[in-house]
């Protein structure tokens, strides 16, 4: 089998696919003249890959929005063919909030760190749902050890490589609306406890404002529903599932990033669809969460060079790495 998954025999009768490299396919070049141990770049060179360019996300955060608000408009006005279409590329504009939000998450959207915090919970993930403090707090967990005792995200990771079946019952769920559903009712929940009512009644009083926002831009009052509430409920949950996998579905727990988060050619649909912010250079994210989002194709390159990311270990697509993800047990 060709690829970075590969095959092994079992007793000579069954064969099981593995999504993680092997330890003859990791090459062992570091640390280099430019890169430490673990990969990160050294100090000398570690602040220009860390440089944030509040520019770029000022520009981010405003077009995300007049985006947003340009598809519900002519989601509203121009017939059912627009407003199927504007439904449908609410998906990558869920995933675009979904990654500034993880920039600011990181404290990677603004310099200014108390800007970067309220950018990044008002105007980022109050709107798409997301207590940003608690996904911090978890997503750093995630960060300190993939795939450790406290990796808030394991659901989404683990069971792969597995039958089609399986993944077409998860995506299935993502589907109509029921993974959505389970999101939606922990928030409700979170409002009758003490330690989260804040939040969660901030998240909700922000879905409220743009309820309003979204009847004054588009003269109809359920274009909130239709265009920024239902397609969170549904398509974001299928985008979201597969951009999981494709980052760590089927690794491992280990020191070596290269064990635990998969390595992806991209291209400029997938981009488009539900990697934007350069999000599919996952790998190199992994190996330096502090390079913001804007350098890390850089950052990646700088990988590569070194000999520390190959071919080897590279998916050449999204739907070549799913593949290998629902390849089931050969007896």
């Amino acid at each position: 089998m060709s690829g970075p998954y590969r095959s092994t025999s079992n007793n000579g009768s069954t064969v099981t696919i593995s999504l993680v490299p092997q330890t003859e396919e990791l090459t062992e070049v570091l640390p280099s003249e430019r890169l430490l141990t673990n990969g990160m770049a050294i100090p000398e060179l570690r602040k220009s890959f860390r440089h944030i360019e509040n520019w770029r996300n000022v520009r981010a955060v405003t077009m995300v929005w007049l985006w947003t608000s340009l598809l519900a408009y002519l989601g509203v006005h121009l017939g059912i063919i627009a407003a199927v279409a504007a439904f449908i590329l609410m998906g990558p504009m869920h995933a675009r909030f979904a990654i500034l939000m993880h920039e600011a998450a990181h404290k990677l959207l603004f310099t200014n760190k108390t800007a970067n915090d309220f950018v990044g919970k008002w105007l980022i993930a109050y709107p798409a749902f997301v207590p940003i403090s608690l996904y911090r707090r978890s997503h750093f967990a995630h960060h300190r050890e993939e795939f450790g005792p406290e990796e808030p995200d394991i659901a989404f990771y683990h069971g792969y490589p597995c039958e089609p079946a399986g993944l077409g019952r998860r995506l299935l769920r993502d589907t109509i609306g029921i993974s959505g559903y389970k999101n939606l009712k922990s928030l409700l929940v979170a409002t009758t406890k003490s330690s989260s009512r804040r939040v969660a009644s901030s998240i909700l009083g922000v879905q409220v404002f743009m309820v309003v926002l979204f009847w004054l831009l588009t003269g109809a009052w359920w274009s909130y529903i239709v265009f920024w509430w239902l397609p969170w409920m549904t398509q974001w949950r299928v985008l979201n599932r597969l951009r999981a996998i494709a980052e760590h579905g089927g690794m491992s727990k280990s020191d070596d990033r290269r064990l635990t988060t998969h390595n992806v050619r991209q291209h400029w649909l997938a981009r488009f669809w539900f990697v934007p912010y350069n999000t599919g250079w996952h790998l190199a994210h992994h190996v330096d969460m502090g390079v913001p989002w804007h350098n890390l194709p850089a950052y990646h390159r700088e990988l590569e060079r070194a000999g520390y990311v190959t071919d080897r270990i590279t998916f050449n697509n999204y739907f070549e790495l799913w593949r290998a993800a629902v390849t089931p047990t050969l007896s």
